[in-house]
């Protein structure tokens, strides 16, 4: 049976699917076990959980700049993805052995940064600049990727939660290991697809490249380990003002050609909704860390006997995706061909403005004990009709509007701002309780605020990008 999505697609789009999916798996399986886990099993405070979690989802999103302008200048789509893939492979097998929770956290930031921007870039290689199956290709992407979250709460979260919290991100290890296996199996589809014929099949020298690159990662990460323990609290901000600094003078001064006014105006525009992206990813990022400690605090978990792990809330969102997703993408397919189409700035609007009203909601309920996990459902419910009204949208708007010769580059910017983003959405909590705020007001208002903003400038940006 065809996926009504797949229709007239490239058929090495269920290739990345499945790739993409089962890296999901292992990576929100991770996520989901690492709060509870340092909190549960290892006795870190919630504050200070939620510390780690902030340096690690946010570094997540940073390692993509390097990543992708490593493919961009030397290693290719194909490399730099099959490195990303073992690389975090050993980073979950490192997490399930206790003493070295900081290496296997660095090799998954590491291995994310090789995989993630990558991936995503090689998708808009299958397609044309005005290929009107774009937006719909990339939902479609966007549902494996949700499908491979939802599996990982259930299956990785439970294991962890309920049996052996070692055993869960070793099945992480395993779900990556059958993503990577599935890429490299299907490598001639995946070159026949990609119309800009970038991807070129492996040689030899290829395999013992990606080897070497992989490996070599272990002694950097120590590396890194020792830097941080020079910096303290402040090595984060350290390394994302090295890494803005990088991304002006590779894009201010590349020495092989100028940018061109055009050019110029699209990375104007990608950065600028940049900005916007920080805004959502700051509050919906809170699934994983201040969500999760809400539902174990304040969340009626019982049915009957049974008491429902904290760990499957976080499979909501995913499982909202999978059903939602193709309808929403049909939706802007019938929108898109309309009078009435909407802006890519106008949709990531109305994705803020769902945000805001999921915050809105637990304005009302965050001060009860007991609470239906009926509301919790809708809340989710909420945030990710905002996320399916933002993040696939936004996708496949880097890929169609970057410069060609700085794709993945201005990728990794776009996953930047994500990184900034989950850095926020685990510090708030303690910021915002420091400055005796409250924290889903706090966030309702930013979310609603940046929503009205962004409908007053969409005009002005649209027309940056198109005037001639």
């Amino acid at each position: 049976m065809q996926f009504n999505l797949t229709k007239g697609q490239p058929r090495a789009l269920i290739s990345l699917f499945f790739t993409e999916m089962w890296e999901r798996f292992s990576y929100y399986g991770m996520r989901a076990l690492l709060v509870l886990y340092l909190v549960q099993s290892q006795e870190y405070s919630e504050f200070e959980a939620l510390n780690i979690y902030a340096i690690y989802t946010g570094l997540v999103y940073v390692t993509p700049v390097f990543g992708g302008f490593l493919a961009d200048r030397f290693l290719g789509y194909n490399k730099a993805i099959i490195i990303g893939g073992i690389v975090m492979i050993l980073g979950h097998l490192m997490m399930a052995l206790p003493d070295y929770l900081y290496l296997a956290m660095g090799l998954l930031i590491i291995g994310n940064g090789f995989f993630k921007p990558n991936i995503s870039t090689l998708l808009g290689k299958f397609y044309s600049e005005d290929d009107p199956k774009r937006d719909a290709g990339f939902s479609f992407f966007y549902v494996g990727i949700n499908l491979g979250a939802f599996m990982a709460p259930l299956i990785i979260g439970f294991v962890g939660e309920t049996i052996d919290w070692h055993l869960g991100f070793s099945l992480a290890a395993f779900g990556m290991l059958l993503g990577l296996i599935q890429y490299v199996f299907n490598q001639e589809k995946i070159i026949r697809a990609d119309l800009s014929r970038q991807t070129k099949k492996m040689q030899i020298q290829d395999w013992l490249q990606i080897i070497f690159i992989s490996f070599i990662t272990i002694p950097f990460v120590f590396l890194c380990i020792e830097l941080h323990q020079l910096f303290k609290n402040y090595s984060f901000q350290i390394f994302i003002a090295i890494i803005i600094f990088l991304i002006l003078k590779m894009t201010l001064q590349r020495n092989t050609e100028k940018l061109s006014m055009a050019e110029v105006k699209k990375i104007t525009y990608i950065s600028v909704l940049s900005i916007f992206v920080i805004f959502f990813w700051m509050g919906f990022e809170q699934a994983g860390g201040s969500l999760t400690i809400f539902a174990s605090n304040n969340i009626d978990r019982q049915i009957g006997v049974y008491e429902i792990p904290v760990t499957f809330f976080q499979s909501i969102n995913p499982l909202i995706i999978i059903f939602l997703g193709p309808v929403i993408a049909n939706f802007w397919l019938k929108v898109d061909s309309s009078s009435n189409k909407l802006s890519t700035p106008q949709k990531m609007g109305l994705g803020l403005l769902f945000l805001g009203l999921g915050f809105l909601l637990l304005v009302f309920i965050k001060d009860q004990i007991n609470i239906s996990f009926s509301w919790l459902i809708l809340v989710y419910f909420l945030h990710t009709v905002g996320e399916l009204c933002l993040s696939p949208i936004g996708l496949s708007m880097v890929s169609k509007v970057s410069p060609k010769k700085m794709a993945s580059l201005l990728m990794g910017l776009w996953f930047l701002s994500a990184a900034a983003a989950n850095y926020v959405a685990g510090r708030l909590p303690e910021m915002v309780t420091n400055f005796d705020w409250d924290l889903f007001i706090f966030l309702t208002l930013t979310s609603i605020i940046s929503a009205v903003i962004l409908f007053l400038i969409a005009p002005l940006l649209e027309k940056l990008l198109y005037q001639k």
